[in-house]
């Protein structure tokens, strides 16, 4: 019997958490702590919910057709999930792990972005050229903007006074004025701009553009395009440090990942990483790069600060979304075509031994049909 790559890449991820002894290094949490993770499952029509201190599947939640984006209130225990074909937005209680209200949007929206303050949700209805603004604690929708054609992605200020839609179709960008709830200048930038990433201090927004493979670098003080970048083939995702001095971008058909210096605006170096880059994040201490490659069917950890590849781990097949936990200790990868997560440690716990590996496989978790999006939400309750 002959197998296909994909069945075979499983086995030797499974056979290798086996020979690690899938090990669960103990970690000390406090009394009534929480950390879950939130995985959309866009062809199951549910969220796994994935207890990320035990690394278990300890629910699943029924949600609208094709979730798609997800994302975290940091001001209270909500987690928000977008359905692509149901045109709604579900919101579930953390702590109870519930759907607790689904709002209704506009045509074929993918993303949404909270505010800081955990008071607004923006989201962009690619199938009707407007971003309906969320208010969060009524939970309904009060108001709609227009904007361009196909925006895919809304991205709320850090100051959570402007609001950046990426229009595929006009090859644009639209700047919403968050209090006014109008667009306030509409910029050509470059073709097919999609991803968004905006510095902490609000100043710039920078924009991934995948027919071009440019950045594009916009002044949010004087609406006003900068300049633009060139990067590696089809950039699709931009990974920013927490201190905002650089964004990585990954360069799907590149191979690659640029890394753009933010204040000056400039492409400091482009590198070789996995196959298919197509999601990457940056942990908390600005130090370490994670990139999944989607069909490297890997991880690839780079150095930031000394300026180099430092690990590889495999994952399960077609790796996409990624998420490091509270503790930046381990890395939850979604994979899309095995149907699974695979739980990373990327850093030593303070009980493993000193001849213990810092990273390796620790187990895969078994979760819905063609999963899209992770987010982690931690919290103590009483």
């Amino acid at each position: 019997m002959k197998l296909s790559r994909t069945t075979l890449a499983i086995g030797v991820v499974i056979l290798l958490c086996c020979f690690a002894g899938c090990r669960r290094k103990p970690v000390k949490y406090p009394a009534g702590y929480h950390e879950f993770g939130y995985v959309t499952n866009g062809k199951s029509n549910t969220v796994s919910v994935l207890d990320l201190t035990s690394f278990q599947n300890i629910k699943t939640i029924n949600v609208g057709q094709s979730p798609t984006g997800a994302a975290v209130n940091t001001k209270k225990n909500e987690v928000y999930v977008v359905n692509t074909e149901s045109n709604n937005v579900s919101i579930i209680d953390a702590e109870r792990n519930e759907v607790v209200a689904t709002i209704g949007v506009h045509r074929a929206p993918y993303y949404i972005s909270v505010s800081d303050d955990g008071k607004r949700g923006y989201v962009a209805n690619s199938g009707s050229a407007n971003v309906s603004v969320i208010d969060l604690d009524a939970r309904k929708v009060i108001a709609t903007i227009g904007v361009g054609g196909s925006p895919g992605l809304a991205r709320v200020s850090p100051d959570g006074t402007t609001v950046v839609a990426s229009n595929r179709a006009g090859d644009s960008i639209s700047i919403i004025d968050a209090q006014k709830f109008k667009v306030r200048a509409t910029l050509p930038v470059c073709k097919q701009p999609e991803d968004i990433a905006i510095l902490p201090d609000s100043s710039k927004v920078f924009v991934a553009c995948t027919g071009t493979s440019q950045v594009a670098a916009v002044d949010l003080k004087n609406d006003r395009l900068l300049t633009l970048l060139d990067v590696g083939k089809t950039p699709i995702h931009l990974a920013m440090k927490p201190d905002g001095g650089e964004i990585f971008v990954c360069n799907f058909d590149g191979s690659s990942i640029s890394a753009i210096e933010t204040q000056a605006n400039e492409v400091g170096q482009t590198f070789l990483i996995g196959s298919n880059p197509v999601r990457a994040v940056v942990s908390n201490d600005n130090n370490t790069l994670y990139v999944s490659n989607l069909t490297s069917n890997s991880v690839s950890i780079y150095a930031i600060d000394i300026g180099r590849m430092i690990g590889t781990l495999p994952t399960g097949s077609r790796p996409d979304s990624l998420a490091l936990t509270s503790n930046q200790m381990f890395l939850a990868v979604a994979n899309t075509m095995s149907g699974d997560v695979a739980i990373l440690r990327v850093q030593r716990t303070t009980s493993t031994s000193s001849k213990s590996k810092d990273r390796e496989i620790v187990t895969m978790i078994r979760v819905g049909e063609q999963p899209n999006a992770i987010v982690v939400k931690a919290f103590t309750t009483q």
